[in-house]
Order: C-alpha cells, then sequence, then structure tokens
C-alpha cells in the first residue's frame, strides 16, 4: 500500500551502495518527513497522501529555490535543485499543457461555462482529473485562457 516508502527505501539502499552521500541524505530527509506525518497523526499513510506528501516537498524546494537565487546564494540553490530534481524522480510523470487543454475544453462544455465568472465551476469539474497529475496553477492558467477567448 505504501507504494513510495517502498521506492524510497529501494533508492536508499542503492545510495548507500553506491556512497552516493547527497542522495542518500535527501532520501533520508523524505523518509524523516513521512515518519513525522505518520508519528502526528498515527496513522499508516495511504499511496495518496504519500503522494500528496513529496508533491508538498516538491514545492517547497521550488519556493526555496527561488529565495535562495534572489538572495544570490547560487551554491545552496544547486543543492535545493538536486534535492527537487530527485523528488521529481520519485513523482509520476505530469500531465502536458496540451492534455490539460482537453480536459479543459471538455470540462467548459459540460460545465456550460461562458466568462471567467464560471471558472470555478470548470475548476471544480478538472481538480478530480488532474489532481497530482498537474501542477494546479498550469490548470487554472489554461482554463482562465480557454474563457477568456
Amino acid at each position: 500500500m505504501a507504494e513510495y516508502s517502498d521506492k524510497l527505501m529501494t533508492a536508499l539502499k542503492e545510495a548507500m551502495k553506491s556512497k552516493d552521500k547527497q542522495r542518500r541524505d535527501t532520501i533520508r530527509l523524505l523518509q524523516a518527513a513521512f515518519k513525522q506525518v505518520v508519528i502526528d497523526t498515527r496513522k499508516e499513510l495511504s499511496t495518496e497522501q504519500e503522494l500528496e506528501l513529496l508533491q508538498k516537498e516538491a514545492k517547497k524546494r521550488k519556493e526555496s529555490i527561488k529565495e535562495l537565487e534572489n538572495a544570490g546564494r547560487a551554491e545552496q540553490a544547486a543543492d535545493e535543485q538536486y534535492e527537487l530534481e530527485l523528488i521529481a524522480s520519485f513523482l509520476p510523470e505530469m500531465m502536458s499543457r496540451e492534455e490539460i487543454e482537453v480536459l479543459a475544453k471538455q470540462a467548459i462544455a459540460d460545465t456550460g461555462a461562458e466568462s471567467q465568472r464560471d471558472m470555478g465551476k470548470v475548476m471544480g469539474k478538472m481538480m478530480p482529473h488532474t489532481k497530482g497529475k498537474a501542477d494546479g496553477s498550469l490548470v487554472s492558467q489554461v482554463v482562465r485562457e480557454l474563457l477568456n477567448s
């Protein structure tokens, strides 16, 4: 049931065998995040919860990369970038813009949306199909563009 935990454990073993300290340490950080949620909630994580946690960790890295680059701390930003790429390797492949547009057009047709005021209806229809598979900001951008045209 804990698909991502198993993948992390396998990757940790590989990193330890190859003596890749940075990869090993990053994987341990992710495992610690998983373990902390398990301790806090006193329940095992489902695969969906693990995916959400990985996405949350990736989002943290993206935000800190921007902040570090703005502060002129390129070396720390590079470390965060490495962690982000490692986390992304465990995440499922994201939907392309074209795939999102197809879903958005279908959702607009299904809801009868005509303007920006109807964006909530369209997003409500789309989110179950895109959750965990597409960046929410990209989804809303595509919907907004389609409703404006």
